[in-house]
């Protein structure tokens, strides 16, 4: 088992969604990606709060046993986002995004981090992920994750981001920005060709599809009847497939298919409540029974050569 480095933001979360509200929940990439990568391996997260953030949300990490000596603690606010969601719930609609403390973050690694070998870069500028790319030495493996935000203001950097790392996530809207273009399949090879070995597209409800060069593999995400809050789910997707690498310390076709499958399940818990409060109690027991439940989903039985066969052929 290897251990994994997660660099994001920490936030406060208003959030609104037809079934029910909070305010100032603890929130932010790094956040959800640092939780969920804890089920698997050690987790060492970096990330910038002001002096109003609750004592006791540091306390939700350590429970998770997730090293916070990255957590810098500075004068001023907590980023806050407030935001709701329809009746859909597919899309986040933005009220209002205070970066506080946020806007002047520098991450700074330890001699410890630097030399840790799985790094996710979460949803941050991509200048602040380039940073931390000269930080690190010598990775096993570099994920990074973005947003519209960053494509639409920050393209080139991004760019270059995107040439350095091994894996890059990104959701359907953000790959056809990136692109300029509609069709997903010819968004997933445009963005293999810049660099990246992987490209996981995050499909949401409808799960996710791995691009590599030589292949391309849809995954479902598990069924669920009741969703509360989707915030994070994202990050949490993330911090699953990282962490889960992290734990078999190999990155090879086969490993990255169960990251990829593991992920969409640990993506599950978290929206069936509101912040983190779902995914800091996941069982063992309860991860298997889902990853069972959508790997016999997807059975299908074999199909005979001769069984289709042109009929009337002469």
């Amino acid at each position: 088992m290897a251990k994994a480095l997660v660099v994001g933001s920490v936030a406060l979360d208003s959030v609104e969604t037809p079934h029910g509200n909070v305010s100032a929940a603890l929130g932010g990439s790094a956040s959800y990606a640092s939780v969920a990568a804890s089920y698997f391996t050690d987790v060492s997260m970096v990330g910038v709060v002001g002096k109003d953030f609750d004592p006791g949300h540091i306390e939700k990490f350590r429970s998770r046993r997730i090293n916070m000596d990255g957590l810098q603690i500075v004068e001023g606010k907590t980023f806050h986002w407030s935001g709701y969601y329809q009746r859909e719930m597919n899309q986040a609609h933005t009220n209002t995004t205070e970066l506080n403390v946020f806007a002047d973050f520098r991450p700074k690694l330890t001699d410890a981090q630097r030399e840790m070998p799985f790094v996710f870069l979460a949803n941050i500028h991509p200048a602040l992920q380039l940073d931390v790319l000269n930080q690190v030495r010598n990775p096993k493996l570099v994920a990074i994750d973005t947003m519209n935000f960053w494509i639409e203001g920050q393209k080139q950097l991004l760019t270059e981001v995107i040439k350095r790392c091994d894996i890059l996530l990104v959701n359907e809207g953000e790959s056809r920005q990136y692109c300029e273009k509609v069709n997903l399949i010819e968004c997933g090879r445009e963005l293999l060709n810049l660099g990246p070995k992987t490209v996981v597209m995050k499909k949401g409800e409808h799960g996710a599809v791995l691009f590599q060069k030589d292949r391309m593999i849809f995954f479902p995400a598990f069924p669920l009847d009741k969703l509360k809050d989707p915030t994070g789910a994202g990050d949490t997707f993330a911090g699953a497939l990282v962490g889960y690498l992290a734990r078999l310390n190999e990155v090879n076709d086969d490993n990255l298919v169960r990251a990829v499958h593991i992920g969409t399940c640990m993506a599950s818990f978290v929206v069936e409540d509101f912040s983190l409060d779902r995914i800091l109690k996941v069982e063992k027991d309860e991860l298997l029974s889902r990853v069972h439940t959508v790997r016999q989903m997807v059975q299908l039985p074999d199909i005979e050569h001769k069984s289709v066969e042109d009929h009337g052929k002469p």
